[in-house]
C-alpha cells in the first residue's frame, strides 16, 4: 500500500507560507519488498562489520597467548640451565661437601626443637620466687630437679603432689615468723609454679646473724613454664591456640 508524502512548507521573512513553497501532495510508487531488501542489505553489512570485528579480536587473543607461551618456554629453558650449571658444579670434586653440609645443617634444624623441648627460662622463675617472698626473707640455695629430652618427669616427693616437669627446692631465712599460708599461695600464683609445700620451719641462730627462721620450701614446674621458642612455626601455633581454646573455656567457666 503507497503512502503519502508531503514537503516541507517553505516559509518567508514573515513565517507564511509562500506559492512556490507550498505543500504538494507526493505518492511512494516503491513495492514493500524494495524496502525490505535494502534492509535486509544494511543488516548483511551490520553482521559482516561483527563478525570482523570478532575475528579481529580473536586474531590479538590467539598472538597474545603465542607471545605469552614464548615467554614460558623462555623461563623454562632459562630455570633448566641455570639447575644443570648448579647440579654440574655439585659433580665438580671441589664442591663435594656442599651435600654433606646442607644433610648437617637439615640434621641440626630437626635436633635443635626436640632438645630444646623442655627450654625454661630459669633466671625469670628465680627473680619471680624472690619477688613474692615475705618481707625480711631471703634465699639461700636453690635446686633444680628437671626433666631433659633424654630423661622423663621427675616424680613428686609428696604423695599429695602431681605429676610436673620438675621440682624447685629451695632454702632460706626470715627475720620474722614467715606466713605460710600468704607465702604458698603467693608461689602458686607465678604462671608456670604448682603445688607449693612448705618441708620445714625453724627458729636457728649463729653468731654473726643472730636468730632467725630457717625454712625450706618446694614448688612443682609445670609445662606452662616451658617457653617454646625452638618450637616449629606450624607446632608453636597449635600451642598459641590450645591456650586460647584454655583462656575461653576458662572465661565462659567464670560466666
Amino acid at each position: 500500500m503507497s503512502a503519502l508524502l508531503e514537503r516541507p512548507r517553505a516559509k518567508g521573512k514573515g513565517g507564511s507560507a509562500t506559492i512556490v513553497g507550498a505543500t504538494l501532495p507526493q505518492v511512494n510508487l516503491l513495492p514493500p519488498e524494495v524496502w525490505a531488501a535494502r534492509g535486509l542489505r544494511r543488516t548483511k553489512r551490520m553482521l559482516a562489520f561483527v563478525l570482523l570485528g570478532t575475528l579481529a579480536l580473536c586474531a590479538l587473543a590467539w598472538m597474545f597467548s603465542l607471545f605469552d607461551a614464548g615467554q614460558a618456554q623462555s623461563d623454562l629453558d632459562a630455570a633448566e640451565a641455570d639447575t644443570a650449571r648448579v647440579q654440574a658444579q655439585l659433580h665438580d670434586p671441589k664442591y663435594a661437601e656442599v651435600p654433606l653440609v646442607l644433610g648437617a645443617l637439615d640434621a641440626n634444624r630437626t635436633a635443635l626443637p626436640m632438645a630444646m623441648a623442655t627450654d625454661v627460662d630459669w633466671s625469670a622463675y628465680v627473680n619471680a620466687i624472690a619477688a613474692v617472698l615475705p618481707e625480711g626473707a631471703s634465699i639461700d640455695a636453690f635446686t633444680v630437679t628437671y626433666a631433659t629430652p633424654m630423661s622423663g618427669p621427675v616424680d613428686p616427693t609428696d604423695p599429695l603432689q602431681g605429676p610436673s616437669l620438675g621440682q624447685i627446692a629451695f632454702t632460706g631465712r626470715s627475720v620474722t615468723v614467715p606466713d605460710t599460708a600468704a607465702w604458698l599461695k603467693a608461689l602458686n600464683s607465678v604462671p608456670g609454679f604448682e603445688d607449693a609445700w612448705l618441708d620445714s620451719a625453724a627458729v636457728t641462730g649463729d653468731e654473726d646473724n643472730g636468730e632467725y627462721y630457717a625454712f625450706s620450701s618446694t614448688v612443682q614446674v609445670s609445662d606452662e613454664a616451658l617457653t617454646h621458642r625452638f618450637d616449629p612455626k606450624d607446632a608453636t601455633a597449635k600451642t598459641d591456640d590450645k591456650a586460647t581454646d584454655k583462656s575461653a573455656t576458662d572465661e565462659s567457666t567464670e560466666d
